[in-house]
């Protein structure tokens, strides 16, 4: 698929069937996430991988996927056969801004912008895309970074996460109102040259 087709097609799917993800498939998507841009190539992102069903469904109790479907949608977190939670790990950028050839460099933790969370945005954008690539869908949910969170992810304490990504074979959902919206037209949002240019 052309990568413009995998743009066009990536939206946020909440509604899977329920055949599971095979593990090649995911690996492929996987591989290509971790190989987003990170600043000093510091690669302080990483994924926690939740393809069990209790685990799934711990996560989705600890999302309120209840209230969710209290308002009328279907199960999503619980019906997806994969959930990816993207994290960072700032300590990472710390280690790598330590090495000799980084030695003229400010260290991260005096970055005006915070790279592990541009880094990390990065790596979502490609897992979204490198489901769509694999003939699967994709949708994004954030999550609150809670003691019960760290405890079923085993999370490290110098390790943030960004969010659950749920991953798995579409089904008939229903779109978000957002969408009625439509896109800002390109004019509205490219500015050449200064920002009031036309």
């Amino acid at each position: 698929m052309e990568l413009s087709d995998v743009v066009r097609r990536r939206r946020m799917v909440r509604a899977y069937r329920p055949e599971p993800v095979e593990r090649a498939v995911l690996e492929r998507i996987l591989d290509t996430a971790r190989r987003a841009p990170s600043a000093g190539y510091a690669q302080g992102q990483h994924f926690v991988v939740l393809t069990g069903q209790a685990d799934r469904m711990r996560l989705a109790e600890l999302c309120d996927e209840a209230r969710y479907v209290a308002e009328g949608f279907e199960p999503w977190l619980s019906r997806a056969p994969v959930h990816v939670v993207p994290c960072v790990r700032p300590a990472d950028y710390d280690t790598r801004y330590a090495a000799a050839d980084k030695a003229t460099s400010s260290p991260p933790r005096e970055w005006r912008v915070p790279f592990w969370w541009v880094d990390a945005g990065a790596s979502l954008m490609l897992l979204l895309l490198a489901t769509v690539d694999e003939g699967l869908a994709g949708g994004m949910l954030a999550l609150a970074d809670t003691p019960e969170l760290r405890n079923l992810l085993s999370l490290p304490d110098d390790v943030q996460p960004l969010g659950v990504v749920t991953i798995g074979h579409p089904a008939p959902d229903r779109r978000s109102g957002s969408l009625a919206r439509g896109r800002r037209p390109l004019h509205e949002v490219v500015h050449h040259g200064r920002w009031n240019a036309t």
